[in-house]
């Protein structure tokens, strides 16, 4: 073990060797020189992306105070950022705001009688009045403080949480989990934790060990039933789930054990993150009540243990250490996006927001950024190795809230169920949230980044996809209610800004079915979750737009009927697809399109040559494996590729869709007559029924019918030239 350990730290030396200017063995977790010497051995290590972001986000509050200082202050009070489009777009984060940018006291946030945190404002029966002549003078006392040793506060903090956790990660190894609740564990924190962030890890397998106040069986018991649909596709580990029912007998373990604690009063860390995982596993099934009513819980909870306050600027009776706080801040970030991930699935408005006082988006321990991330559960062909590649769990995390936070917005002002945004409103918010997503897409580094015209030979770790799949879900759901809110006057007078529209989504639903594909040869259908589903299901109905719009759009035609068969691919492992399936079918054979005649057509337009033998895998029927012939190319192409810049161009011929070129119009190499006028796929006769759908009023609601689009499209003049770059 300490060998390994060498290998992959090689290039650190902790504080007492670095001073002497000896060579460290940078044994974790103290090297030998430094026992040998009966010494502390800590590992001081650099500042990274989330500690830079942090300190650029300090100097930026810190130049607002002093400007406000040198002059009056134009503004009456606060405003929250999800307000202000420029807050979005600028990278400000929720609760830099705080006031006089000191740390200040936070009363209500106290130990109740049964030892767990609390938090009960002014007005309740639980906090005096007299406390603000206390918190005053606290204030006070950080004010004299000063800001100068934040900073060095900071960079300790950091060291002290990432060298826990790579400690705990050597004692991972020695703690023995029997299986399948070690391959269960495992699919967790490949497939699941990076992206949701639900758990802390250090924090769970430590307290695992020790009964902790970070472990529950109710939280193991919902990791081990979430897992349980993938482990299923493995033969050795089904055989030990049948000892489980086959998986089910967590289910209703975590069930009885949740309700219990619920019941008795006891409302943890643990039980927030129960019943997310428990809310993330009823959406799988397509259990939308209980999903629903799994995540309100969870976010009360959240309000109750006062995790919407952020602890590190905002003091109180409760002593909170480095990792609790740490825990904190990431629980609440996981609770904002998945308010946002489960109110788009369900098509419910968002119901957890941040303030002033909420932990900001960023992580001190950063450990994971340059963990390599292998594809767990997933099985390649012989000879065969997924390449080493940095995790970088940290950086997507971060960037997702940022996204999801952007996504609010557009829910907020878009898609509220009771239709109280105005016409104005809608497209200030279209126009707003459109620069707030370019400026995000822009500013996301190239290791998140996946350019549809230069994909990798094989897909990144499975959250980045998922997290560029959704950023293109995010611009079709922003502009697609344009295509059907305008009247056919505005259609006539202003046809370039509806042909701009149109363009953008067809241009991300192309994306989508492009990334969607590069996963599915790399690690097969087995793990994929249920956001990256949605995802090819949003471009299912912008390729229903076209196939109805230009009955010989052969293009449009293959791209939805193999978006419509990895959907087929993936209802196994979420059942919920099974719903969404239904109406498209509907709407496919209302239209003259049967599933045979699917079939046909595919063979008919040579779909079939274009797309490398994944559909079925040999190794594993359960689709858990990765595509012999695609493996074998990206293979040669890793070999060749260069130390650095990106991975080499997969050729048009081994894409499934025809990828975009860097103008962002479609182009279509599935043609060998060539390329085609973006202007053929948009309508030039009558449009038969359903098309897209308004408003997402229920999960995977159907593609309905709306005559406005029809209008709108229609009288539409589209001139033949192509669209211009």
């Amino acid at each position: 073990m300490p060998e390994r350990k060498n290998d992959k730290k090689s290039a650190f030396s902790c504080h007492g060797c670095r001073t002497r200017k000896v060579k460290c063995g940078a044994e974790q977790p103290a090297c030998r020189r430094c026992v040998k010497r009966g010494e502390e051995c800590v590992y001081k290590l650099a500042p990274t992306l989330s500690y830079t972001e942090r300190l650029e986000r300090r100097v930026q509050q810190l130049e607002a105070q002093l400007a406000s200082q040198q002059g009056p202050s134009t503004s009456g009070g606060h405003e929250q950022p999800a307000a202000s489009p420029s807050a979005s777009s600028s990278g400000l984060s929720p609760g830099t705001a705080a006031s006089g940018g000191h740390a200040v006291r936070i009363e209500g946030l106290k130990v109740d009688d049964k030892g767990m945190i609390t938090y009960h404002g002014s007005t309740s029966f639980f906090q005096a009045v007299s406390s603000h002549a206390k918190a005053e003078t606290r204030q006070q006392e950080q004010d004299a403080a000063g800001d100068e040793t934040q900073a060095s506060r900071d960079i300790e903090r950091r060291e002290r949480l990432v060298n826990n956790a790579w400690q705990q990660r050597v004692m991972e190894s020695y703690s023995g989990i029997p299986e399948p609740f070690q391959y269960l564990l495992d699919l967790h924190w490949c497939w699941i934790q990076p992206l949701f962030n639900f758990i802390y890890r250090p924090a769970f397998t430590r307290d695992m060990q020790t009964m902790g106040p970070y472990y529950s069986h109710s939280l193991m018991s919902a990791v081990m039933a979430h897992s349980a649909r993938w482990g299923r596709r493995d033969p050795a580990i089904r055989v030990k789930l049948d000892e489980f029912d086959g998986g089910r007998l967590f289910s209703r373990q975590v069930r009885s054990l949740i309700f219990e604690d619920l019941e008795n009063g006891v409302g943890t860390v643990p039980t927030v993150q129960t019943l997310l995982l428990l809310s993330a596993q009823e959406c799988g099934a397509g259990n939308t009540v209980q999903a629903w009513v799994y995540s309100g819980i969870a976010f009360r909870l959240v309000d109750h243990l006062g995790i919407c306050i952020d602890g590190q600027r905002f003091t109180s009776d409760v002593q909170l250490s480095d990792e609790d706080m740490e825990i904190r801040h990431r629980l609440f970030w996981s609770c904002y996006f998945w308010d946002k991930i489960i109110s788009l699935y369900l098509g419910r408005r968002p119901t957890f927001k941040y303030s002033d006082v909420s932990p900001p988006p960023s992580m001190f321990d950063d450990s994971t950024e340059t963990e390599l991330w292998v594809p767990h559960g997933v099985t390649f062909p012989s000879g065969f190795e997924y390449p080493p590649t940095p995790a970088h769990s940290t950086s997507c995390f971060i960037r997702m809230c940022e996204l999801s936070v952007i996504f609010n917005e557009i829910l907020s002002h878009i898609y509220d169920p009771l239709g109280q945004n105005t016409q104005s409103e809608i497209e200030a918010c279209v126009t707003s949230q459109s620069v707030a997503l370019d400026i995000w897409w822009r500013d996301l580094p190239p290791f998140l980044k996946l350019e549809p015209t230069n994909l990798p030979p094989v897909a990144p770790p499975s959250h980045i996809v998922v997290m560029n799949c959704l950023y293109h879900t995010f611009r079709i759901l922003l502009y697609r209610p344009m295509l059907t809110r305008r009247s056919s006057d505005a259609t006539r007078t202003e046809p370039n800004r509806f042909q701009g529209y149109l363009e953008q989504c067809v241009t991300s639903a192309v994306a989508i079915s492009a990334v969607f594909d590069l996963f599915v040869r790399s690690f097969g259908y087995g793990h994929c979750i249920l956001s990256l589903s949605y995802s090819v299901y949003i471009a299912v109905s912008i390729f229903l737009l076209q196939v109805q719009a230009h009955e010989g759009g052969n293009e449009a035609l293959h791209r939805l009927l193999f978006c419509v068969d990895c959907l087929e691919q993936v209802k196994d492992v979420n059942p919920v697809i099974v719903s969404a399936l239904k109406p498209i079918h509907e709407i496919l054979e209302k239209a003259g399109i049967s599933t045979a005649q699917a079939a046909l057509g595919l063979a008919s337009i040579g779909l079939n040559d274009k797309i490398p033998a994944h559909i079925t895998h040999t190794a594993d029927p359960g689709g858990s494996s990765a595509s012999a012939a695609f493996i074998h190319n990206a293979a040669s192409q890793i070999q060749q590729a260069p130390p650095t810049g990106g991975p080499p161009l997969l050729s048009a011929e081994q894409l499934p869709l025809p990828p975009m070129n860097t103008t962002g119009q479609l182009a279509n190499r599935l043609q060998p007559q060539g390329q085609q006028r973006y202007a053929s796929v948009l309508p030039d006769h009558q449009l038969k029924d359903g098309v897209v759908d308004q408003f997402p009023d229920k999960i995977f609601d159907a593609a309905s019918t709306l005559d406005v689009l029809k209008v709108n499209i229609q009288s539409l003049d589209i001139p033949h030239d192509p669209v211009p770059g």
